[in-house]
């Protein structure tokens, strides 16, 4: 063949299968080979589901010989971020409270998956229940990035950014949250989708965040986003937040051009909120100018700082967070790693005015960012301030220091795309943010795909090794953390106290390295507001 079978887009190898040039065995089994030959390099997946893949592809195959060809995902290799429920295999959310984990059911995006006659080839790492960073604290080690396997992936998706770009397979699917698919995918050269809030059934699948958490596709092209987005878009009673709106074709959407588009370009988040590094500076330049020559408007916006989108964002998903994982932070917080505590633990000293004031404040925001629907199509800004840093930089506390800019669109509720825009001089990914109007994922995905087709970035594969990892030493920095007041440690012990958590002294010095930034989120949401003022989760009974 003169494209190798890891190589192979979706579109590409659902032609060829179509074609009966080849078979879904042929290619699930030649990927296959390629993880046993290459994970030790990634260390992508926690569980490769070989025998199933295998069993999977071979009832494509027989069904599409006689004829009963289901669609372009038909006898495709697919994987799934570790979140996911699996009937008969397990879910582990990358936790030791989840290791014996064995659901009886699919959720509803791999049932969707399965439908389409897609094959299941695994499942891969997530950074613990989607929520802590990467940690040697866990039941398995971090996923490394395919580019130079010293750096990171970015998270929470951490699997399936690693597995789409090592060629294990053409799409996985992730979860985002705050950014979790659109972190991995611009740090590994991918393409992740971040669709709109109640699109995608989030039923069985772990949650972080009821108010934010969405389920996407990460694929090498476009193109490939939209066909699996066609495969698991879709009503789903289980899921309360489920959309009925018919799918469209996403598809035939894609266009090699964005004449006539007018795209708001909001340069202050990558300039000023969170200055990138000149890699990022400059693919961001060239990037507008592919926009400009294949025929979008452009004109700079401004929307508010990062961190208020940050503040509100923290607010009410840590406390949500915490209220899913109460029960076994009281009982065994120890089973944790440290960073889920560095990061997690804080929504203790979050109040029930806190969490409304954060739904009312994130009300504001979304009435701001729809009056901007009328003037513009889509909006464009970086998706990521720099390269994949190495993995000894990393410091839990970096969490609360600096905002993200994938964090807006998560709180507007509408799509957003990430597609790679560049390579930095270390030869590591960067990567484009293009987002838009809730439920008009077809405009994002035509200018992801225009700007996409204009340049050679899709076309550029990693080297990898079949040697194995060194092991990874991640401590965090916890010891580089200012000391806390000993007013605030008060507080914060009564506030831990009355939340039932009994901690260890080091588990409650991560908290207290927290709480100021935790404090001064909640500080920042509080002001005087009209008593009529509702939150943005007001409920509303189904038709």
């Amino acid at each position: 063949m003169i494209t190798a079978l890891h190589d192979l887009t979706i579109a590409e190898a659902s032609k060829l299968i179509c074609a009966r040039e080849f078979s879904p065995v042929e290619l699930v089994r030649g990927l296959l080979e390629r993880i046993d030959q290459f994970d030790a390099h990634v260390n992508a997946f926690i569980t490769v589901t070989a025998d199933l893949a295998m069993k999977q592809a071979a009832a494509a195959q027989r069904e599409i010989t006689a004829g009963r060809y289901r669609g372009p995902m038909h006898g495709i290799p697919f994987a799934l971020k570790d979140l996911y429920n699996t009937a008969g295999v397990l879910t582990s959310a990358n936790s030791k409270l989840c290791v014996d984990n064995i659901p009886s059911e699919d959720a509803g995006a791999v049932s969707k998956l399965y439908e389409a006659g897609a094959v299941l080839v695994g499942k891969l790492k997530t950074h613990e229940f989607a929520q802590g960073g990467p940690a040697t604290d866990l039941p398995w080690s971090p996923a490394r990035n395919p580019w130079n396997p010293a750096h990171f992936t970015g998270g929470s998706s951490s699997g399936p950014a690693a597995a789409v770009a090592a060629g294990f397979v053409p799409g996985a699917l992730g979860t985002d949250t705050g950014g979790s698919i659109r972190g991995p995918a611009a740090l590994c050269g991918v393409v992740g989708l971040r669709p709109t809030y109640g699109l995608v059934s989030r039923h069985g699948v772990i949650p972080n965040s009821f108010t934010f958490d969405a389920c996407g596709p990460m694929t090498r092209t476009v193109e490939d986003c939209a066909i699996m987005l066609v495969a698991i878009a879709g009503h789903d009673p289980r899921d309360p937040a489920s959309s009925d709106r018919p799918t469209p074709d996403y598809r035939s959407a894609l266009k090699p051009d964005v004449r006539g588009l007018r795209i708001g370009v909001i340069r202050h988040f990558w300039e000023e909120d969170l200055p990138a590094h000149e890699d990022v500076r400059q693919a961001m330049e060239t990037s507008l100018g592919v926009l400009r020559e294949l025929g979008a408007d452009l004109e700079v916006i401004r929307m508010r700082p990062l961190q208020e989108y940050y503040d509100v964002r923290n607010v009410i998903a840590l406390s949500e967070l915490m209220a899913i994982q109460h029960a076994d932070l009281m009982e065994r917080p120890g089973d944790y790693c440290s960073d889920f505590l560095g990061r997690g633990l804080a929504a203790c000293l979050f109040q029930s005015m806190d969490y409304v004031e954060a739904q009312r404040e994130r009300k504001r925001m979304v009435m701001e960012i729809s009056a901007l629907y009328s003037r513009y199509d889509a909006f464009v800004t970086a998706a990521n301030p720099g390269p994949a840093p190495q993995f000894d930089s990393y410091r839990t506390i970096g969490y609360w220091q600096r905002p993200n800019i994938t964090t807006p669109f998560s709180i507007s509720g509408g799509p957003a795309l990430v597609v790679c825009n560049g390579f930095s001089k270390n030869r590591l990914p960067l990567g484009l943010q293009v987002a838009g109007r809730p439920f008009d994922e077809q405009t994002v995905l035509r200018i992801g795909h225009a700007y996409e087709q204009a340049n050679g970035w899709k076309s550029r594969r990693p080297i990898l090794s079949a040697a194995p990892l060194e092991a990874l030493v991640i401590d965090g920095g916890q010891a580089d953390s200012a000391p806390v007041d000993e007013g605030t440690r008060g507080v914060v012990r009564v506030l831990a106290e009355r939340a039932g958590l009994v901690l260890t002294e080091s588990q409650f010095e991560l908290l207290c390295q927290a709480a100021p930034y935790a404090i001064e989120m909640t500080n920042r949401i509080r002001r005087r507001r009209d008593r009529f003022e509702e939150p943005a989760n007001v409920f509303r009974f189904q038709a």
